[in-house]
This record gives C-alpha cells, structure tokens and sequence, in this order.
C-alpha cells in the first residue's frame, strides 16, 4: 500500500514537474520559436514564390521594399520623365518659342529687309565707281592737255578741284574778225569755265564763257553756249575736253562772235545762274524743234 502510494505520488510529482513546466515551457518559448520557424519559412516561402515569378509579371504589380523598388526605380525613371521638347519646337519654355525671334534678328533682315538694305548700299557703291572713273579720265586729260605742242589751250583747277576747270582759249583762226577784236583789246586769251558732272564722261561737261564778254558766235546770255554737242542728245563719251575746245574755238568763229565794246556792257560780266537758266531753256527748245544744221557754205 505504501508502495502503491509512493508510486503514485512519483507519478504525481513526475507529471507536475515534467509534463506542466515541459508544456508549459513548450507553449511559452517553443510556440515562439515554432511561430517564428513558421514566419521563417513562411518568408522563405514567399521570397520563393517570388523569385518564381518573372519581372513585370503579377507578382511585380506591388513591389516589395528594399531591393524590390531599387530594381523598378531605374527602369521607371526614363518613363516617367516627360519628354524634353526638340531645340527650336514653337512654344517650348526657354526653347525655340523665345529664341525664334532673336535667331532671325541675328540672322540678318529677309528679302525685303535685304533689298532694302542693298538699295541703300548701292548708290553709294555706285557714286564711288563713277568718282574714280570720272577722276581717272579728268587726270588724263589734263595729261593730254599739258603735252599739247601748239598751246591751243591751258588748264587752271578752281578752288584745286579736279571737277572745276578754268580753260583758256588762246587761239582762234588768224582770218576770223574775232582774232582781230582778241589783237585790239590786247585779250590773250577766251576764259571758259568746265564743270563735269559726277557721271562724266558720260554726261557732257557744263561749259559756259567768263570773259571778255562776247556778242554772236552762238554765244547767249550769260556766257550760255548753244552747242549740241554739250547737250544729253548730243555728247558722246568719246569727246575730249581738246575737241570740245576746238569745236567751240570754230563755233565762235563761224557764228561771226566778236568781243563786245558797247559803253557800259562790255564790262559787265557774266552770270552762271543766268547761264544755267539760258541753257535749259535752249535745250528745251532745240529739244521741241530740232537742231538747225548749218549750210555747207557756211564752213
């Protein structure tokens, strides 16, 4: 019998300090360690199923953290960057919208901005040939003029101006009246005045008697000359200042020119202006009319 109770109270004993502190101790720290064996696997699982499955697949729809979004990240970032506009595209902020107009002011003017750019250009390209071609063929005459053996004529530049000369006459036809008048009046010579204009040669000179005062010999008041050859229809490129000269020298003697000695007008002298307003007005005329060629007879 007291076998029997000892035993049963090691049994006792054997449960209590066994079987409750193992359960209790099981339930405590081994179900911890179960539960965390199965997040474990549980983890391991899912990271498994994960790995499973490729990129971009259903299981990518919601990335995990970490390395999940590191990976997504750079194959997101050319995406969801908005496109860049094109350099020049109208409308782009700080883009060609801006830029347009300042390009094309660096770009210079268009046509019309050209043409008239040009058109401004121009005349003055064109005065500055026709200056040299103009003071190429002046210097040549005068060349020409200085190496005249009979001194039919002499230059003098007014004011130094190679556009401005005072040409003397110092001889005309030995037979004519008028030479007689030149010998009487101790006159050694015929002053004219020849201005040439910018596009000479190819414009005549203005060529207007200064002094003695002359009557006749198609000499007009104030010293205005009625030649074609002086005229737009009449001149040629070709003339020298010797052959209109020349021709005037003839002029004067045909038209029977002599030095004038009335009382109080031979000393007066003549006007350019006047000369100016007689040869318009003598061009006009000859323009309307014609210019009279003289008879044979006549020389």
């Amino acid at each position: 019998m007291a076998t029997l109770l000892r035993k049963i109270g090691l049994i006792r004993l054997h449960n209590r300090d066994t079987e409750d502190p193992k359960h209790h101790h099981n339930h405590r720290g081994g179900g911890g360690q179960q539960s965390a064996s199965l997040r474990g696997k549980g983890g391991a699982k899912s990271s498994g199923h994960k790995q499973q499955h490729p990129p971009g697949g259903s299981g990518d729809a919601s990335p995990g953290p970490g390395k999940g979004k590191g990976k997504r990240a750079p194959e997101l970032a050319p995406r969801d960057k908005p496109p860049q506009p094109a350099a020049g595209a109208a409308g782009a902020p700080g883009g060609g919208g801006p830029r347009e107009p300042a390009t094309g002011a660096r770009a210079g003017p268009g046509p019309t901005g050209a043409a008239a750019a040009s058109g401004s250009l121009m005349p003055v390209a064109r005065q500055q040939h026709c200056t040299q071609v103009r003071s190429r063929r002046l210097m040549k005459e005068l060349q020409d003029i200085a190496r005249l053996s009979d001194r039919f004529i002499s230059v003098e530049l007014v004011d130094e101006s190679l556009f401005d000369w005072n040409v003397k006459l110092h001889q005309v036809d030995k037979d004519s009246v008028l030479w007689q008048d030149m010998k009487e009046t101790n006159t050694e010579f015929i002053l004219l005045n020849l201005t040439f204009p910018d596009n000479f040669p190819f414009s005549p000179p203005f060529m207007r008697v200064l002094s003695p005062r002359l009557e006749n010999g198609y000499v007009l008041d104030g010293g205005a000359i009625c030649m074609e050859l002086l005229t737009p229809r009449g001149w040629s490129s070709a003339y020298t200042v010797e052959a209109v000269m020349r021709q005037f020298a003839a002029s004067l003697v045909k038209g029977q020119g002599r030095i004038c000695r009335k009382a109080g007008k031979s000393k007066k002298s003549f006007s350019r202006k006047e000369a100016e307003a007689t040869f318009k007005s003598l061009v006009k005329t000859h323009e309307k009319y014609g210019w009279v060629t003289p008879p044979v007879s006549d020389g």
